[in-house]
């Protein structure tokens, strides 16, 4: 994302002094949102106004089983959300004003889930979770609906190392820059699942870890949600500018 630099000659009172324009990149960061299950794009849009403000080209999409088609949600696995988020990320960066090498994904919960698992099938950049959860990697094409809750507790509620887990291997293999978000009160992904996430990051460009005070999975209440809110942008906002900072201007001298 090389920012564009053109040194100009400016006329003033019949003399000389030299300026520089700076310009954007001509190609943009992308990002992608994943909303979790029961869940829809909805909530995310307002987040990916506030982002797109940056300079990024945001996508938000319904996983199968959700808003216009929630008829499937009885019979819809994992297999098939993960197709979901595969077509939405290779659209998202099939744009012609994407610039492939910097793509975020910003997952919730379940869709945090197939966020880190995408990592290890797409290239990603910036990788956002909020209250990842946490599953079995067996029963990969049973409907999610008819995956064992028991089970999946006993699962989230002990520390479970990269190399027994898909998403939490995917995590220990990503070389880029990461958020964590997690919730106070959280009865569906508890601190443990969180902290699994967080010691399978540890080949991470960077790893940022927030939590928000009071609040619980679903993010009730409007203080909750603007935090949130407050802290994806600030962050995204820190890894673009940054990102652009950190290239060395293209300077095109002119003759």
């Amino acid at each position: 994302m090389a920012t564009h630099s053109e040194t100009v000659d400016i006329l003033v009172d019949d003399e000389h002094i030299a300026g520089t324009f700076l310009s954007p990149p001509a190609k943009m960061p992308g990002v992608l949102f994943v909303h979790g299950w029961g869940g829809s794009q909805q909530r995310d849009l307002t987040r990916a106004r506030g982002i797109a403000g940056l300079g990024c080209i945001c996508l938000s999409f319904d996983l199968r089983g959700h808003a216009q088609t929630r008829a499937q949600q009885q019979t819809v696995t994992r297999e098939h959300n993960l197709n979901d988020l595969l077509a939405a990320y290779d659209l998202l960066a099939e744009h012609p004003h994407i610039d492939p090498s910097a793509i975020a994904v910003v997952g919730t919960s379940y869709g945090g889930y197939l966020a880190a698992i995408l990592t290890s099938l797409r290239p990603v950049k910036w990788l956002a979770l909020r209250v990842p959860a946490l599953y079995l990697d067996e029963d990969w094409r049973l409907p999610k609906r008819e995956l064992n809750r028991e089970a999946l507790n006993r699962l989230r509620s002990s520390r479970v190392r990269p190399e027994a887990n898909r998403a939490l291997s995917a995590c220990a293999a990503f070389h880029g820059d990461v958020l964590i978000v997690e919730s106070e009160h959280d009865s569906f992904v508890p601190h443990e699942t969180i902290m699994s996430y967080r010691a399978a990051f540890h080949s991470t460009h960077s790893l940022t870890h927030r939590i928000i005070d009071g609040a619980d999975h679903a993010l009730s209440g409007e203080r909750c949600q603007e935090a949130y809110t407050s802290i994806l942008v600030d962050w995204a906002t820190e890894m673009v500018i940054g990102a652009r900072l950190d290239d060395k201007p293209e300077v095109v001298e002119e003759p």
